[in-house]
């Protein structure tokens, strides 16, 4: 095994032990990402100097006797995080060049960690779409099969994990943008509940459903990541004054006696038949595993897509108005006055999509359409909320598949808006609801990778690490892409 493909606790033995440095596994990460990227274009921006000196710092403090979970581990930030010194674009040309004054709070907490960052990785321009097609510096290719996507918007730190440039990846989560390409990348997402990681230093997108979180090779090193992440911040009025649990102290425990909940509104019209078997088949393990599976109903789940429609716009149309061309990026110089430098600099700044998110926001928030619309979506949102609340009262977790298909091809739906906003059907729920979601591999479809998805109670990711690591131990997912 190479280096660059252990994963983080592995990688954390060997260095305890003093098998191995950080600076060999940096190296040997970078090395990878030369060999790769060129064919799946996971990253923007590669920090090789800033990582090496990071990683030899990692040794030192080390060979002084400190210790630590992700103490001179190498990972991958996506590119709308803020990370000071270093470009931060969200894959925007408006953002080109833009290089952040301060680290967020969450790439704060990884270099007091130790952890050694690699790149940035791409993403759907400002975090708007499921495929990283959206990106102003061309799409992502899934490492499985390099014509397809890897998912989005946080499909560039996927590809980068299952092409194992690095040990882990972060993402952000809006409406299944973790898990999405988790679920076609065939590796480990994890949604946090809403405020259980820091949102300052990230660009903005929905903030009432951002969640930043990791992307990993295993359950195990998802809850190392969190236990590092998570946890308040006097910069974001979301996070609670709760003690992190240690993740890790659930993982091993038996199932049985847990209560999962299958609503058939996931199994449905829609899902592809491989999928609907693959997910079925893990939920037969985990009955072997000695979990009793509830169905269950979720009728309000179809109405998922479009209340998220309403409301993502309408907060991105707000998030998306500091972006003028006046205070940071790119600002249009062909203007004649001060109107023509917003209009100028937002037209060709923004790509296709975020325009078509800012156009829909601002009609659903105009005089007149506010009620009929904004209003009634956050009304809906709240039964949706709701349902999913009632049920896990009497539940351990609900189970349903991560994605309706396997991953797409590149330029495949495109010219559809509205069929790529299907895409996050099954996810939104727990966005909108701020309920902790992860997304585990659980087998193949046409030969590309399914994800399941574990849906847990508020602040409660230790009962989904607990279900998803003792599946991922008995079905034993390692299969890994050539590329």
């Amino acid at each position: 095994m190479e280096l660059n493909e252990l994963t983080i606790k592995e990688a954390a033995e060997k260095l305890a032990k003093g098998e191995i440095t950080s600076i060999e596994l940096t190296k040997a990460c970078l090395a990878r990402i030369k060999e790769t990227d060129k064919k799946i274009k996971a990253c923007l921006t590669v920090c090789e100097r800033e990582a090496l000196a990071e990683a030899k710092e990692a040794d030192r403090l080390r060979a002084k006797g400190e210790r630590g979970d992700l103490l001179g581990i190498p990972y991958i930030a996506k590119d709308n995080i803020l990370t000071k010194g270093v470009k931060t674009t969200a894959a925007s040309k408006i953002l080109e060049n833009y290089i952040a004054p301060f680290d967020a709070t969450i790439i704060k907490k990884l270099k007091e960690a130790g952890a050694v960052l690699l790149a940035k990785s791409n993403l759907d321009e400002f975090a708007h779409g499921a495929s990283t097609e959206n990106s102003a510096f061309g799409p992502t290719h899934n490492p499985w099969d390099l014509s397809r996507v890897p998912g989005g918007s946080s499909g560039g730190s996927a590809a980068a994990v299952a092409a194992d440039m690095c040990l882990f990846a972060l993402g952000t989560d809006t409406g299944g943008s973790i898990r999405c390409p988790a679920s076609f990348c065939g590796v480990v997402g994890l949604k946090p509940t809403y405020g259980r990681a820091s949102r300052f230093g990230l660009i903005a997108m929905t903030s009432s459903t951002d969640v930043p979180g990791p992307i990993t090779k295993t359950v195990a090193d998802a809850a190392i990541v969190l236990a590092t992440i998570a946890g308040h911040d006097k910069n974001d009025a979301t996070t609670p004054e709760a003690e992190v649990p240690a993740y890790g102290k659930s993982l091993g425990k038996s199932l049985k006696g847990l209560k999962i909940g299958r609503p058939e509104e996931y199994f449905g019209q829609g899902v592809e038949k491989g999928v609907r078997q693959t997910i079925e088949k893990a939920i037969a393990k985990l009955e072997e595993l000695g979990a009793e599976i509830v169905p269950i109903r979720l009728p309000h789940t179809k109405y998922g897509v479009p209340v998220y429609y309403i409301i993502t716009p309408s907060e991105v149309s707000s998030n998306l108005a500091r972006f003028d061309g006046i205070r940071y990026g790119f600002s249009s110089e062909q203007v004649k006055d001060l109107k023509d430098v917003y209009v100028k600099s937002r037209g060709k700044g923004f790509g296709p999509e975020a325009k078509r998110r800012i156009m829909l926001g601002t009609y659903v928030l105009s005089a007149g359409y506010y009620d009929a619309y904004y209003l009634q979506a956050q009304k809906v949102r709240t039964k949706i909320k709701e349902e999913l609340d009632y049920e896990l009262e009497k539940l351990d977790a609900i189970i349903t598949p991560t994605q309706p298909s396997p991953a797409f091809k590149i330029g495949e739906n495109s010219d559809d808006p509205l069929k790529m906003y299907l895409e996050d059907i099954f996810q939104e729920g727990a966005s909108l609801a701020g309920l902790p979601a992860i997304s585990v591999p659980c087998g193949f479809s046409s030969g590309l990778p399914v994800g399941l998805q574990l849906i847990g109670k508020r602040f409660d990711e230790e009962m989904i690490f607990r279900i998803a690591s003792a599946y991922e131990k008995m079905a034993g997912w390692q299969i890994k892409p050539e590329i």
